[in-house]
C-alpha cells in the first residue's frame, strides 16, 4: 500500500470534476449540509451491495439521526423563528428562511426514506420469505394467537385516555407511538363522555414493537396494528369509528443559565423533566388518517402545517434494526468481526501494562483493535498498590460501564479518584447522572462539568509510585470511554509515559478541578483558550510556505466542519497553493472545487460499516510533517465552548500508523463520496477491476487480522498495515 501522503496529494484527482464559479454564499448552511449527510447514510440502505440486514440498520440509523436532529437543531431554529429573530447565519439566511428550507428538504427526505422501505426493502424481505403483515393479511390461527397475545401481554399495560370537559387533552410523550381513537356518536356515548368523540391510547414503549407470528414461516406484525385491531376492548359499549397512529417530536433544546445554578445535578434532572413537555415541533401521522383527526391534533397541540408529516408506511422506522434479531441469518449481515488483539499490548507479561507503556508510546485503533487494553489498564490500576491516583474525564459511557466500575473500585481501595462526569452530554444526561451518583457513593471526587463549558476531552491520568520515583501514565483519545460504541466507532487512543505529557495532564486536571490555569503547555493544546489559536497558526503557516513556493499540505479528518473563521483560512490557503484534503463524515459548510476560491481543496465523506469518528490533523510544515489527534471538530462549539484536547503523535511507529490510516482513507474508492463544485456529493465507487478497488474499512479489518495472526506465529511486522512474508518466504 502507498503510505506516503505527499505522493498521494501530488497525484491528479482521480474523479471527474469541472470547477465552477462561485454561486451564492461561500458557506453552505449547516442544517442543509446535515440533511446531505443523512442522505448519504440513506444511500447505504439503498445500496444492494450491502447485506440486507445491514441495509435495515442503515435505514434505522437515518430515522434515529432525524429524531435527534429535530429535537436539537430544528428546535433551536424553531425557537429563533418564534421569537421573530432576523439574525442571519453564515449562508445569509434568517431563521424563518432556514426553517422553511429545512422543512422542505425534510419532506423530500421522508419521501425518499419511505420509498426506500416500501419499494426496495420490503421486496428484498419477501425474497428472503420474511413477511411484514397487516392485520388483514394474517391467517385465522394467527389472528387467534394475536388476540390471546394482546389479552395476556398488551391489554394489562394499556391506559385509555378519553378527552372531555373533566379530562383535558393529555400530555403526549415525546417520540412515543400513540393511537388516536374516534367513536361513532350515540346518545349513550355522549352521556358518558359529555359529547367527546375521541380518546388517546399510548403504545407502550416498554413492550416489543415487532411481534413474531407462530410457526416456521418468518412473519411478523407491529404492536400498534395489534392494539388498533383489539382496541375496542378498552371502550365497552362504544363503537370504534376509526384509529390513526401518530407520534410527536418535542423541543429538546434547553437553555441552561449556569450563572443562576447552585446545583447542576438537580438542574439537569429538572431539564430532563422539561424535555418531555417541550413544544411539539413535528407531528407524524399515518397517511390514511382522516382530516378531522389531523385537524384536532394540530389544534390541540398547536402544530403548524409545515411540521406535519403524513407517513406512507409504519411510523418510526427505527424498528427495522430489530428484524435481524427476530429472524437471525448470518448471510444477511456483514461477516462477523471483533476487535483484534493489539500487537503493542498482546505480549503483556503478568498484566504489567505499565511496563509496555514505559518502553514507548502505544497507539490503539478501534474498532479494528480491541478496547480491552483500556479497560484492563484501569482495572489493574484500581487494585495496584503502587497506584496513588486516577483522574479521568467521562462524556459518554455505556450502560454497564466496566471503566466506571473500576474507578469505583479504585476509590474503595483508598486511591484518590477524581472524575469529571459531563452531565450536559446531550441525551446522555440521565445515564451520566446515574454514574455520577454511583461514583460519589464509592468515594470518588466527582465534578459535574464546568460552568459555561462542556468537557468533551478524552483523557486519563494514572499516578504510580515506582522504584525510581513517581511516574505518570496518560491516555489521550479521539473517542469516548465507551466499551460498546468502541465496537462500531473508529477512534484512536494514545498511551504514553512521557514526562512532558504527564505534566500537562496534571496541569489539565488541576485546571478543571480548581482555578489553576497554566501560562502554557508543553505538548497538549486544550480548548477553548489555546486550540483555535494553534489551528489558525498551523493553517497560516502552510499558507506562508505556499506563498514562498514551498510544498504545503493540510490533511484533516473530522466529523464536522462548520467554523467560519477556519473555512475562510482554508480558502485563503487554497488560493495560495496549499493542497488541502478534508475527510469530513458529516456536516461540511465549506464549498470545494470552486474556481478562485477552493480549487485546491477536496472534501470526501466516508460512510460505511463503522462510524468514522477519529479526528486526525496533518500539516506538512516544510517537510517536518506534524501529526495531531484530537477530541475536537472544526466547529464553533468545539473551539469556543468546550474543553477539548489536541495532542501530537511523536513516536515514529505511532506516526507511521496514523499516516497509513490517512493514506488508506484518501485512496478509498468504495466508501468515499466526493463533494462536487456545486456542493453535491458523488459516490466514488470504482467500476474497474478488483485491483483498483479499495475499501479502507475492509483493508483495516484485514490488516488487524493479519497483524493478530502474525503475533500467533511470532513474526515481527514493522509495518502494521502491510502483509508480511511468512518465515518460509524470508531468505
Amino acid at each position: 500500500m502507498q503510505n506516503n501522503i505527499v505522493d498521494i496529494i501530488e497525484q491528479p484527482l482521480s474523479y471527474d470534476r469541472e470547477l465552477s464559479e462561485l454561486s451564492g454564499s461561500k458557506i453552505i448552511n449547516r442544517e442543509l449540509s446535515w440533511i446531505d449527510f443523512n442522505d448519504r447514510v440513506l444511500e447505504e440502505a439503498q445500496d444492494n451491495q450491502n447485506p440486507l440486514y445491514e441495509r435495515l440498520n442503515f435505514l434505522s440509523i437515518t430515522a434515529s439521526n432525524l429524531d435527534e436532529f429535530f429535537m436539537v437543531r430544528v428546535a433551536s431554529l424553531y425557537n429563533l423563528y418564534k421569537s421573530g429573530s432576523n439574525l442571519t447565519d453564515y449562508s445569509g439566511k434568517n431563521p424563518e428562511e432556514q426553517l422553511m428550507d429545512l422543512m422542505e428538504r425534510c419532506h423530500v427526505f421522508y419521501k425518499a426514506q419511505y420509498d426506500t422501505f416500501n419499494k426496495q426493502i420490503l421486496p428484498e424481505l419477501e425474497k428472503e420469505e420474511i413477511a411484514f403483515l397487516n392485520m388483514s393479511e394474517i391467517t385465522e390461527s394467527e389472528y387467534q394467537y394475536l388476540n390471546k397475545y394482546y389479552e395476556d401481554n398488551i391489554y394489562p399495560v394499556l391506559t385509555p385516555l378519553a378527552v372531555d370537559a373533566g379530562r383535558p387533552f393529555p400530555l403526549i410523550p415525546n417520540q412515543n407511538l400513540n393511537l388516536f381513537v374516534t367513536f361513532k356518536e350515540s346518545d349513550h356515548l355522549n352521556d358518558m363522555l359529555e359529547k367527546s368523540t375521541f380518546a388517546i391510547v399510548e403504545v407502550p414503549a416498554i413492550l416489543p414493537r415487532l411481534i413474531k407470528l407462530p410457526g416456521e414461516k418468518k412473519r411478523f406484525v407491529l404492536i400498534e396494528n395489534v392494539i388498533a385491531e383489539f382496541v375496542n376492548s378498552l371502550f365497552y359499549n362504544q363503537t370504534i369509528d376509526a384509529t390513526a397512529c401518530f407520534r410527536v417530536m418535542r423541543n429538546a433544546d434547553y437553555e441552561l443559565d449556569e450563572e443562576e445554578i447552585s446545583d447542576l445535578m438537580n438542574e439537569m434532572e429538572d431539564i430532563l423533566w422539561q424535555r418531555e413537555r417541550g413544544k411539539v415541533i413535528r407531528l407524524e401521522i399515518e397517511r390514511d388518517a382522516g382530516k378531522s383527526i389531523l385537524k384536532t391534533l394540530q389544534e390541540l397541540m398547536e402544530v403548524e402545517e409545515f411540521a406535519v408529516y403524513r407517513i406512507k408506511g409504519p411510523i418510526d422506522l427505527k424498528f427495522t434494526s430489530k428484524i435481524s434479531k427476530a429472524f437471525p441469518n448470518d448471510n444477511l449481515e456483514y461477516e462477523k468481526f471483533t476487535g483484534q488483539k493489539s500487537p503493542d499490548f498482546a505480549m503483556v507479561e503478568n498484566d504489567d501494562y505499565f511496563a509496555v507503556i514505559r518502553q514507548k508510546d502505544r497507539i490503539l485503533h478501534h474498532p479494528y483493535e480491541s478496547f480491552e487494553p483500556n479497560i484492563k489498564i484501569i482495572q489493574n490500576a484500581a487494585v495496584d498498590p503502587r497506584v496513588l491516583a486516577i483522574k479521568q474525564t467521562l462524556y459518554r459511557v455505556s450502560g454497564n460501564s466496566p471503566i466506571v466500575k473500576a474507578l469505583a473500585t479504585a476509590a474503595e481501595n483508598g486511591k484518590h479518584v477524581m472524575v469529571l462526569v459531563e452531565l450536559k452530554a446531550r441525551f446522555d444526561e440521565e445515564n451520566n447522572i446515574h454514574w455520577a451518583k454511583r461514583l460519589e457513593k464509592a468515594g470518588c471526587h466527582v465534578i459535574y462539568g464546568l460552568k459555561g463549558l462542556k468537557t468533551h476531552s478524552k483523557i486519563t491520568l494514572i499516578v504510580r509510585r515506582e522504584d525510581n520515583g513517581i511516574r505518570r501514565y496518560v491516555h489521550l483519545g479521539t473517542g469516548n470511554y465507551n466499551d460498546q460504541t468502541a465496537k462500531i466507532y473508529t477512534d484512536l487512543g494514545l498511551w504514553t509515559a512521557s514526562e512532558q505529557i504527564g505534566q500537562d495532564a496534571t496541569d489539565f486536571f488541576n485546571m478543571i478541578s480548581g482555578y489553576s490555569i497554566p501560562l502554557g503547555w508543553k505538548k497538549i493544546i486544550p480548548a477553548p483558550r489555546w486550540l483555535r489559536k494553534e489551528t489558525i497558526a498551523r493553517i497560516k503557516q502552510e499558507t506562508k510556505h505556499a506563498k514562498k513556493g514551498r510544498k504545503a499540505i493540510i490533511v484533516a479528518k473530522i466529523n464536522s466542519l462548520v467554523d467560519e473563521e477556519i473555512i475562510e483560512l482554508l480558502y485563503e490557503a487554497s488560493q495560495a497553493g496549499v493542497k488541502i484534503r478534508l475527510i469530513v463524515r458529516g456536516i461540511c459548510c465549506l464549498k470545494a472545487g470552486v474556481k478562485g476560491l477552493s480549487e485546491n481543496i477536496e472534501v470526501r465523506s466516508l460512510i460505511g460499516r463503522f462510524l468514522e469518528h477519529s479526528r486526525i490533523f496533518y500539516y506538512y510544515n516544510d517537510g517536518r510533517e506534524n501529526i495531531f489527534l484530537s477530541s475536537a471538530d472544526w466547529m464553533p462549539r468545539n473551539l469556543n465552548r468546550r474543553v477539548e484536547i489536541l495532542f501530537p503523535v511523536i513516536d515514529e511507529e505511532c506516526r507511521q500508523r496514523v499516516l497509513e490510516i490517512l493514506c488508506l482513507e484518501l485512496l478509498d474508492t468504495e466508501r468515499a463520496r466526493i463533494m462536487q463544485s456545486d456542493s453535491t456529493y458523488k459516490r466514488y465507487r470504482h467500476a474497474n477491476s478488483d485491483d483498483s478497488q479499495l475499501d479502507s474499512q475492509k483493508a483495516l479489518m484485514k490488516a488487524s487480522i493479519e497483524a493478530s495472526q502474525r503475533l500467533k506465529n511470532k513474526v515481527y511486522a514493522p509495518n502494521y498495515y502491510e502483509p508480511q512474508k511468512s518465515p518460509q518466504e524470508i531468505e
